[in-house]
């Protein structure tokens, strides 16, 4: 399995952003928006097929799992409750578990658990090491099982690596 690691896009103030809508937080910004539509295309051309999409509940990791998905052919985006900011990692273990026979899954979610998930997968590490910036994407390889330890880091690149790969 090849697990796509995506932090969600630049989001919107969230002080600028109407209060009592919902507790989803705040959506990307046009900025945002348009930073992960060149992601999305520098990721097409480094991975060819991804067979899977789970994203954080929050809006802003939806809408950028919805830009990801619509470069894939519109693959359906699943809601991952432990991709949430304050998930432990090995909470995430079991749903990625479930989709081990999927050649390459993707995740889309937020700092600082996207950091702990990488570094705890590289390592069995809970401690973060690894710091993606928003639209920021790394790549991990497991050629056994998928568990802490296991993974082997392929790349990790910029938002601006990311855009100019898809120019």
């Amino acid at each position: 399995m090849q697990l796509l690691v995506i932090r969600h896009g630049i989001a919107e103030d969230p002080s600028a952003v109407a209060t009592g809508q919902d507790d989803s937080g705040p959506p990307l910004s046009k900025e945002g928006r348009k930073m992960m539509k060149g992601v999305a295309a520098g990721l097409r051309e480094l991975v060819e097929e991804i067979g899977l999409i789970g994203a954080s509940p929050l809006l802003r990791a939806q809408q950028t799992a919805q830009i990801v998905a619509k470069a894939y052919n519109d693959l359906p985006v699943i809601t991952v409750e432990d991709l949430l900011p304050e998930s432990d990692p090995p909470a995430l273990m079991n749903w990625l578990r479930q989709h081990s026979t999927v050649n390459v899954v993707a995740i889309v979610g937020h700092q600082p658990n996207l950091g702990r998930v990488v570094t705890w997968l590289m390592s069995g590490m809970k401690d973060p090491r690894v710091d993606l910036t928003k639209g920021g994407t790394c790549l991990l390889e497991f050629s056994n099982s998928v568990s802490a330890g296991n993974g082997t880091l392929q790349w990790l690149l910029t938002p601006s690596l990311l855009r100019r790969i898809g120019d």
